[in-house]
């Protein structure tokens, strides 16, 4: 089995002794209310999602992650992980404090604070997003943020019940089903979308190479527009069901939330499948991306800088159905496609895995031709009044 990031699955979990004394001493601790967002973060870190993390980023960690795009000991990370506080709770925090972090005042986690920051934040959001656009979400997210970070250690006493316990997974519990059933080598897909034919593609091409396939859609915050966590997930359990051998796919959820920065994201969402026992992951062309913000395919190529990741990723090109070719197949395969220099004899041979024009065709309350996307998936989609955020 590979390696979690950095060596070791991280586990900050309570139990016990060590939580019941915690929970003794939760009223003598300084109270912190979290988001839905932060309490993800939270549980993440505390399960290993986030390895080699053991808490939010301390400012020396911060700052490399935003310049260099690696912790202070050098190993590769992306995005920050940080939680900020206003300055009326700063100035009732002190380093070397433990403070308890709650959700709609139940009781989360409890936090060491090893550093109490100011940040820049123009220069975070320049850099790990490309951009100071609040037309960006993630550049808006961040602009919105408070002014003082906190950095430490967490320890989990507590977590929210999961929307969808049976497809909340641990790393540590991945790792014992890949174990499980005999695979070695695991290809691991990211995704925010309900599955077109051209996803299927993807998967069922890497999967030939490997043992099995960890099928991975993000659960949690995402921009108006995308769809719907359940229509996320009952689509790919239809598919599932429906066209893909048992023995070879599973599917779990990631609770997070998006943060559309590209290339930098790709790197991290490959780490994360990697804590998860990934061996293997796939990119497109625009992974991670919005708008038109990041260059085609740049979300590949930032892994050139990346040699010592420690997960091999897998790069596919845009993809298209071809009705001469009667089959999925992008520029290098398909001999009808057009060409910078030629027009396609005729635009209905090649029928493009859109996500907007999907969108288009679902608000319309119209069906998708078959070769976009399975007839079962359309289904489960046109059930829902309003499937999109």
């Amino acid at each position: 089995m590979i390696n979690p990031h950095g060596g070791q699955l991280v586990n900050r979990v309570l139990k016990g002794g060590a939580k019941e004394k915690v929970l003794d001493e939760k009223t003598e601790l300084f109270e912190i209310e979290v988001n839905q967002q932060r309490e993800k973060e939270i549980e993440n870190i505390a399960t290993g999602v986030y390895s080699p993390l053991e808490g939010f980023l301390v400012q020396n960690d911060l700052d490399n992650v935003v310049n260099s795009k690696r912790l202070s000991n050098d190993l590769a990370w992306t995005i920050p992980i940080i939680l900020d506080i206003n300055n009326e709770e700063a100035n009732k925090i002190s380093i070397g404090d433990t403070v308890r972090l709650s959700s709609d005042g139940h009781f989360i986690a409890s936090m060491e604070v090893e550093d109490k920051y100011k940040f820049n934040k123009k220069e975070l959001a320049e850099k790990v997003y490309g951009t100071v656009d609040t037309r960006h979400p993630g550049v808006a997210g961040a602009f919105k943020l408070e002014d003082i970070l906190l950095g430490g250690k967490i320890n989990l006493v507590d977590s929210s019940e999961s929307s969808y316990p049976k497809y909340h997974l641990s790393p540590a519990e991945t790792r014992k089903s890949f174990e499980d059933r005999g695979w070695k080598t695991i290809v691991g897909f990211q995704t925010r979308n309900v599955p077109h034919v051209g996803h299927e593609y993807v998967q069922k091409t890497a999967l030939t190479f490997v043992d099995g396939l960890f099928i991975n859609p993000v659960i949690g915050r995402k921009k108006s527009g995308d769809f719907k966590d359940d229509v996320i997930l009952e689509t790919y359990r239809v598919l599932i069901d429906n066209y893909y051998l048992k023995e070879r796919a599973m599917l779990a959820i990631l609770q997070t939330e998006m943060r559309y920065a590209g290339p930098r994201e790709a790197i991290f969402h490959a780490i994360i499948r990697k804590n998860f026992g990934c061996t293997h992951f796939i990119l497109g062309r625009d992974h991670a991306g919005v708008g038109n913000f990041y260059p085609p395919y740049a979300a590949q190529e930032i892994f050139e800088k990346f040699p010592d990741l420690g997960i091999s990723p897998l790069f596919f090109p845009s993809f298209f159905y071809c009705r001469t070719c009667g089959s999925s197949a992008n520029d290098k395969t398909c001999p009808h496609a057009p060409t910078q220099n030629l027009e396609c004899p005729d635009p209905e041979v090649r029928v493009e895995f859109s996500g907007t024009k999907l969108r288009d065709i679902l608000i319309k309350g119209e069906r998708p031709p078959p070769e976009m996307i399975r007839p079962e998936v359309t289904d489960v989609i046109l059930k829902w009044e309003n499937p999109f955020v």
